[in-house]
């Protein structure tokens, strides 16, 4: 249905007798719902919000017919082809990590895969080609794997012990490993480090990082959705960043000395694996023990 169909359709039903350009919002919604536009009733109140209103608190109904045609060309699209949590469809997903699917163990990874919208999916993109591809050439694919994975792990297990309620989305713990562990690397090695470009590139990293971050705080403490769970949780971008610093200067130190002639190395994965022990337990016992209210799984 275009502009001018819309538009005919309420003079037809003479929904504003006097052409005074206003009819009342629930009128409208009514109509949009008679007619099954492929709009939610959650999107189409926003599109009702940002429209034109007058004294008595009716909404001028050409400029919404325009936002709604506008949202129907662009942002459908796009919601079908990144989907938002919110989506019926999304937490259906078997990759996304939920609370309420916790035995089933590949999520605790899989979830990488899935992103809250392009925003994160811009964001985790840049910061991967940004330091991921440089520091995959120089160290090496096995090392960097090793390092994105263990962020990944790491990432949607420190949400299961810390955000008990909260799914994970997106490949943030990965990154967020790789860059912590980058710009901790070059912190530390600034004097004969030659690269002449280094503060920027720190700069942009630190940029990037941080307003993820805080999108990712105001998603989850943002109000959810009507019939929608809590948002995903930002606790993945801590426990990354930590792993990074941690895991990813020993890995980083020296590409040409093997990890497990490192006795930091050992430490470090001693430490991860006491981790990694002490999260499977708290997964299996605590949310019974703690009887923790977990939203149910789609």
């Amino acid at each position: 249905m275009d502009r001018s169909s819309l538009l005919q359709l309420i003079q037809e039903q003479q929904l504003d007798p006097e052409n005074t350009g206003f009819i009342g919002a629930d009128t409208f919604t009514g109509l949009v719902h008679s007619h099954e536009l492929p709009l939610d009733p959650a999107k189409l109140d926003m599109l009702v919000a940002l429209a034109q209103s007058n004294e008595q608190g009716q909404v001028c109904y050409q400029e919404l017919v325009d936002l709604i045609i506008v949202f129907l060309c662009y942002g459908a699209r796009l919601n079908k082809w990144v989907l938002q949590t919110y989506h019926p469809e999304y937490m259906k997903s078997p990759l996304v990590y939920h609370p309420g699917h916790r035995a089933r163990a590949w999520r605790f990874l899989t979830y990488m895969f899935m992103h809250v919208g392009l925003e994160q999916l811009g964001f985790n993109a840049l910061l991967q080609l940004m330091i991921g591809v440089p520091l995959e050439m120089v160290h090496g694919l096995l090392r960097i794997s090793l390092l994105y994975l263990a962020g990944v792990l790491a990432g949607s297990l420190t949400v299961s012990i810390t955000d008990m309620r909260a799914p994970v989305v997106g490949g943030s713990g990965g990154v967020y490993a790789l860059c912590s562990a980058h710009l901790a690397n070059v912190v530390m090695n600034w004097a004969g480090m030659r690269c002449p470009y280094k503060l920027l590139r720190m700069v942009l990293a630190l940029v990037c990082m941080s307003s993820e971050v805080g999108r990712a705080v105001w998603l989850r403490f943002s109000p959810p959705l009507p019939a929608s769970g809590p948002q995903p949780s930002f606790m993945a971008h801590l426990a990354g960043a930590v792993v990074g610093v941690s895991m990813g200067l020993t890995i980083l130190r020296s590409y040409e000395e093997r990890l497990r002639d490192q006795c930091g190395w050992w430490v470090v994965l001693l430490a991860y694996g006491t981790f990694l022990l002490f999260a499977v337990f708290w997964n299996v016992f605590a949310y019974d023990l703690l009887g923790a209210h977990i939203p149910p799984p789609p």
